[in-house]
């Protein structure tokens, strides 16, 4: 699989860590807008990742800071992208079984290395359920284009 992956300088440590473990797992990941640790700020990373999704350059993308929150919110923006932060691994299946997430975010402060890796295995190889599902994404995409879902 081809993976976009960022971080913002509090996350740059996971980040380094999970590019180096995915890669041994054989996918594609292009580190997009890596700070090397220096301050920067999350909604410049998150543009990067999540445009690379979006446009249909990467297949998925990971996007790692503080708390995850940030990232989340500012990947939410770009359309096209459903970004869910995952903090265990129930988490990250449902993001993925009911929401057909395509940017996974974590926290780098709040959850350990170890669980980080569990939940980007089970995220990695949950796939999208559809059925009922389906329709709620697709009012999803009525509101990106600024359409009430419920008509």
């Amino acid at each position: 699989m081809n993976i976009a992956l960022g971080s913002d300088h509090r996350g740059n440590h996971v980040a380094l860590a999970l590019m180096h473990q995915l890669r041994a797992e054989g996918h594609t990941v292009a580190m997009l807008g890596e700070c090397s640790g220096a301050a920067c700020d999350y909604p410049d990373i998150a543009w990067i990742v999540a445009s690379s999704v979006a446009k249909g350059d990467s297949d998925r993308g990971i996007l790692i800071c503080g708390t995850g929150i940030g990232m989340c919110i500012a990947a939410n923006k770009l359309k096209g992208i459903r970004a869910a932060l995952a903090q265990d691994e129930l988490s990250a299946q449902l993001s993925r079984t009911h929401n057909d997430a395509n940017v996974l975010c974590l926290s780098a402060d709040l959850i350990g290395q170890t669980l980080v890796k569990r939940i980007v295995d089970v995220w990695f190889r949950t796939a999208f359920d559809g059925g009922r599902h389906e329709r709620r994404l697709n009012k999803i995409s009525k509101m990106e284009n600024g359409l009430d879902p419920s008509a």
